[in-house]
């Protein structure tokens, strides 16, 4: 069992809707490019920004290498 757990990739922290404005604008991004980005509707950026939904899964994920690594990493 401790094999397979060294495989998994480690948890990707949780962000707070300060954090992904924040990630957004270092990046010079509009909701609508994030949105873009992600595949996703711009009321959902908006919605994560206000704190009203929180990102999962991929979205989590793509948002932590975005802060990490910059939008360069995904293109």
């Amino acid at each position: 069992m401790k094999n397979i757990k060294s495989l998994c990739l480690p948890e990707v922290k949780e962000f707070t809707p300060e954090k992904i404005l924040s990630i957004r604008k270092k990046l010079k991004l509009s909701q609508a490019a994030l949105a873009c980005i992600f595949n996703i509707s711009p009321s959902t950026v908006q919605k994560w920004e206000q704190g009203n939904k929180r990102p999962t899964g991929a979205s989590k994920k793509l948002l932590d290498i975005m802060e990490r690594k910059g939008l360069e990493a995904l293109i």
